[in-house]
């Protein structure tokens, strides 16, 4: 991946299924919403029934199902922050 130029791209079909390219970690998931740390900054997708379908860090993939509310990018996301409440409640 090109750093001065990262690339990540959003899939969304039929609002069912969503494929995320760029993918660096995945920082939280649950069954209504997922945050994604991309090569473009932390990506929030909030919908209902999440299941992920494929997941490769080293490419950088991800694909989830479910019912699609939103996606967004939030740069006040700390992967540190989330990381630890995520931990607190496992």
């Amino acid at each position: 991946m090109d750093e001065k130029h990262p690339i990540s791209n959003i899939i969304v079909e039929n609002r069912r299924r969503i494929t995320v390219s760029g993918v660096v970690d995945v920082i939280s998931f649950d069954e209504e919403s997922v945050i994604l740390d991309t090569s473009l900054g932390a990506m929030v997708l909030k919908g209902e029934e999440f299941k992920i379908n494929k997941l490769n860090i080293e490419a950088g993939e991800f694909m989830v199902e479910g019912n699609l509310l939103s996606i967004a990018y939030d740069d006040n996301i700390s992967k540190e922050k989330v990381g630890f409440m995520a931990r607190l409640f496992r």
